[in-house]
């Protein structure tokens, strides 16, 4: 089968499709014919040695999937042959780059009804984040407050789309060509952080949702009430502090559970994927130079696998 693999940590130049052999499922584990799979800013961190979790080269590079399952290992009771799902391989976030990719089977879910299988592989852990961030760590219920820093990015776009469907009153940021996106998402207050300031003019808000770091962050915690949360995945330095103010980092934690709740809301069309640039597997470098900086359409690039949809 075709993979895209590294041979050694390096550029998006490192980056190799080759034949290898098919995997086989384990214990806990199923094997899935891949019909799309994701690329993020994660795959990079891996491919450059950077990660705290990925095994050494050589290696299979990629984490979101969307496809159909293959062959099941032991021990597996909620998936079957034939089963569409979408989700992640592993805790090394490693090997979905791939015809064919082993998942850990409490890291999948049946496939959202309503989503194409390049829509589904642009999901899982970017709506994962989102969604641990707004409702597993915020905590937050309907009527409650959210400013959600870097609102136009993939995690940022679904948790926007998350907070609206939920009742919270949204305030987001972005720049200066993000405005009418993130509006469209629904946030009702947009701050282009550019040309614009997080200042005492804003409202309080019950949770910050850090996706940016840096000084933005930091004057965004201003504007967190008391007794309020700020929630962070931005691993670059210290998480801000401030007295009265909980402060929390967290690596996303993909499961079955969270995928089905997030399935739930694509299939009453409560939210929508944002898929950006789509390339052949065999496009997987150039996938990587643009989470470099190289020019691609807005949302998550995704490879297509074979003639996946």
């Amino acid at each position: 089968m075709k993979a895209v693999r590294i041979h050694r940590f390096g550029p998006p130049h490192a980056i190799v499709v080759e034949e290898i052999a098919r995997p086989t499922p384990a214990e806990g584990e199923v094997l899935v014919r891949v019909a799309a799979s994701g690329v993020g800013p994660w795959d990079a961190i891996i491919r450059a040695g950077k990660s705290k979790v990925s095994p050494p080269p050589p290696l299979t590079l990629g984490s979101d999937l969307s496809g159909t399952v293959e062959a099941v290992g032991p021990g597996i009771a909620g998936f079957k042959i034939g089963d569409e799902v979408y989700g992640v391989t592993n805790p090394e976030f490693c090997g979905a780059n791939a015809e064919y990719a082993v998942a850990v089977a409490s890291m999948i879910a049946h496939k959202p009804r309503r989503l194409s299988h390049v829509e589904a592989a642009s999901v899982p852990v970017v709506a994962v984040t989102a969604w641990q961030m707004l409702f597993e760590h915020a905590n937050l219920v309907a009527g409650q407050s959210v400013l959600i820093l870097g609102a136009a990015g993939n995690v940022g776009a679904y948790a926007v789309q998350f907070a609206v469907s939920a009742g919270l009153r949204v305030i987001a940021t972005g720049g200066p060509d993000d405005a009418a996106y993130v509006c469209s998402l629904g946030a009702e207050n947009f701050v282009n952080t550019r040309t614009g300031t997080l200042d005492e003019s804003l409202p309080r808000v019950d949770a910050v949702i850090d996706l940016v770091g840096g000084d933005t962050a930091e004057r965004a915690l201003r504007l967190a009430k008391l007794g309020g949360i700020f929630v962070s995945v931005v691993s670059s330095g210290t998480v801000p502090q401030r007295p009265g103010v909980r402060s929390v980092f967290f690596y996303a934690e993909v499961t079955t559970a969270r995928l089905d709740r997030i399935s739930e809301l694509f299939d009453k069309a409560t939210i929508a994927a944002k898929v950006g640039t789509v390339l052949p597997l065999e496009g997987a470098r150039r996938a990587h130079e643009m989470l470099a900086g190289a020019p691609h359409e807005r949302g998550k690039i995704v490879l297509r696998v074979g003639d996946g949809q």
